[in-house]
């Protein structure tokens, strides 16, 4: 699908096709894993002409989708992008590099390896002025009211994104670890290749993850040595998986501001329930057509299996999945 732009979308409410198309071209970016990446030079452009501009306007109150990839954020965000006030952004992460100068955990844009990690001290004024005004020239081209920004690694990065945006509204979904691992491996299997896929070039992404979030983790002391030498995709993805659901855990426990935690599970179960408080949660009027949408896309599917991980690795993703309430019957 060109923009996450399926038919249903383009029925529903043929004017979001815009907003969608606006972003997906100019202001998202074109990642590693993707063809049209000689765009980039007129995105970065772009950035680089809002960024002077003194565009103004009332408080920015960004709702970002944060959590682990393919826990259901993109089918979330896509939902949002069809409310009459929203315009959706599908990990600009582009646009964040520009702001921030080391955010490329896969090397998309940079040679530059990225941080995972940022602090209310990153939030400088630079990089917060380039973001808001980002965000508003594309509320402006848009025609939108409300930007919802889906990039799940701002997990790690709730302070900075509190600080640069003392208004926003985080959505934290979280789903079974079985189902998370086993579609990172089928991803992976499908779209990578030999110097990019999930993990980035020459897997960037993952010796990130394991150097400045595994590795300074008590948690993983035991299993860090063989979690450094693993290959299988399942493997990492699993690795992904328990650390992204920790970070998930020591949000909460922290008392993040602005925060609503949404099981996938229970989103799927009952979808018109759920995608109206998180409407009510963002401040975010009521809306029929979106909400018809989202019932009609979200569906329950059978659960995966039970992975079959190393040995490392395995008594940890037990461990975690038991924390969080999922079971082995979950999983079949």
């Amino acid at each position: 699908m060109v923009a996450l732009i399926d038919a249903a979308f383009a029925r529903a409410r043929p004017w979001k096709l815009w907003p969608r198309l606006l972003a997906y071209v100019l202001f998202e970016g074109w990642p590693l894993t993707t063809r049209g990446r000689w765009i980039n030079p007129l995105v970065f452009a772009g950035y680089r002409l809002w960024s002077a501009l003194p565009l103004r306007g009332p408080e920015l109150r960004p709702i970002f989708i944060l959590g682990v990839g393919r826990s259901g954020t993109t089918i979330l965000g896509t939902i949002l992008a069809l409310h009459r006030d929203v315009g959706y952004l599908n990990e600009p992460k582009a646009l964040w590099h520009a702001a921030l100068g080391d955010d490329d955990l896969i090397g998309s844009y940079s040679d530059q390896p990225g941080r995972y990690r940022m602090t209310r001290a990153d939030a400088g004024a630079k990089a917060v002025r380039s973001l808001h005004r980002n965000y508003r020239a594309f509320l402006w081209l848009s025609g939108s009211r409300r930007v919802v920004d889906k990039y799940p690694e701002l997990l790690f990065r709730t302070a900075m994104i509190d600080a640069a945006f003392p208004g926003a509204k985080k959505i934290l979904l979280l789903r079974n670890g079985a189902d998370i691992c086993q579609s990172i491996a089928a991803w992976s299997e499908r779209h990578g290749s030999k110097d990019s896929g999930w993990w980035g070039w020459d897997q960037q992404k993952w010796h990130l993850l394991v150097d400045q979030l595994v590795a300074p983790d008590p948690y993983f002391t035991r299993a860090l040595a063989q979690i450094r030498v693993l290959t299988r995709n399942v493997d990492m993805a699993a690795v992904e998986w328990i650390v992204t659901t920790r970070e998930a855990a020591r949000t909460q426990t922290a008392g993040a501001l602005g925060l609503m935690v949404v099981r996938y599970e229970a989103l799927v179960q009952a979808p018109r329930r759920l995608l109206g408080d998180i409407l009510a949660f963002c401040d975010l009027p009521h809306d029929d057509i979106m909400l018809r949408y989202g019932a009609h896309i979200l569906t329950p599917r059978a659960a995966h299996p039970w992975p079959d991980l190393d040995a490392a690795v395995a008594p940890l993703f037990a461990e975690t999945m038991r924390e969080f309430g999922y079971t082995r019957r979950d999983s079949e």
